[in-house]
């Protein structure tokens, strides 16, 4: 990031154990409450140390997409001064004994967030820009109306307003009032890039946004064909912020993901895993991070 990295202290919600970890104990790890923790985080530039890390988050939003998210990971890190990752503030305090203790598998923990722009307009021979476009396209035809998948298309096609994909990862557990410094400082970024004339001087947005829907009524009426109310668990809750902003959207359902997890009871209602794609004028991203900003306040 161009600017010194940020740090906001936050409290978040975590499963924890009442008895102590000694490895030999299952029942140790079985959830038996919730604890306030408090924990500093900060925003970073990404480097090529998180890698694995950011890669991690961008399965989580894509899960079995045909997409090479290596590339897409590696085009995150290599974009100076647009983008940040969030990391816990002072983890870099670890004495060298603790790093060479650690496996592979710990250090993609370090990366508890991504916040970044891929510009989708241009490099179109650049393969990952090739399949985000193919499968914006092909999703548009399946499940956006007419009109939206057409628009979409025109979008694609306009080298003169390029298509800025916004990506906003991070994981559940970690409150929403981190959004705010993270997209406030992407959209700093993108105003000095452009006054640099980067490739970042885009006409539109477009965010991919992860939403679980649990059906109200568990039971099937054949003689009244009424659609059943949805419950809509958003996975970012600001993104339900930017959902009411947005005219131009679209969803699709995808195979049940490991979002949400956790230990569920018989009695607990199923949910079923969307994608909702939202696409505004870039204009609008200002008065966006204003209203996500008196929401989570």
């Amino acid at each position: 990031m161009s600017a010194p990295p940020k740090k906001q202290e936050l409290e978040t919600e975590e499963s924890s154990s009442s008895c102590e970890s000694d490895g030999d104990n299952e029942e140790c790890m079985e959830y038996t409450g919730n604890e306030t923790v408090n924990i500093d985080f900060e925003g970073r530039s990404p480097s090529d140390a998180d890698f694995f890390g950011i890669k991690q988050l961008l399965q989580q939003l894509f899960l079995k997409a045909h997409l090479n998210l290596s590339e897409l990971a590696e085009l995150i890190i290599g974009q100076q001064n647009i983008g940040c990752v969030v990391k816990q503030s002072g983890a870099e305090e670890l004495n060298e004994d603790d790093v060479e203790e650690e496996d592979d598998d710990d250090g993609l923990m370090e990366v508890f967030g991504v916040t970044s722009v891929i510009n989708l307009s241009c490099k179109r021979d650049q393969e990952i820009i090739g399949q985000l476009r193919t499968l914006l396209s092909e999703l548009a035809n399946e499940h956006a109306t007419t009109d939206t998948a057409e628009l979409i298309k025109t979008v694609l096609a306009d080298p003169e307003k390029p298509l800025g994909l916004i990506i906003n990862e991070r994981y559940v557990n970690i409150p929403c009032q981190i959004s705010v410094p993270l997209l406030e400082s992407l959209s700093k970024e993108i105003t000095k890039a452009k006054e640099k004339n980067k490739p970042f001087d885009f006409g539109y947005y477009l965010f991919i946004c992860k939403l679980h829907k649990i059906n109200a009524n568990q039971t099937k009426k054949k003689k009244n064909k009424r659609q059943s109310s949805e419950e809509i668990l958003w996975s970012n809750p600001e993104e339900e912020i930017i959902d009411q902003a947005t005219e131009l959207k679209f969803e699709f359902p995808v195979e049940t993901d490991s979002g949400l997890g956790g230990n569920w009871s018989e009695e607990d209602k199923m949910m079923s895993s969307f994608r909702r794609v939202l696409l505004f004028p870039s204009d609008r991203l200002p008065n966006i991070i204003d209203r996500i900003k008196e929401a989570v306040a």
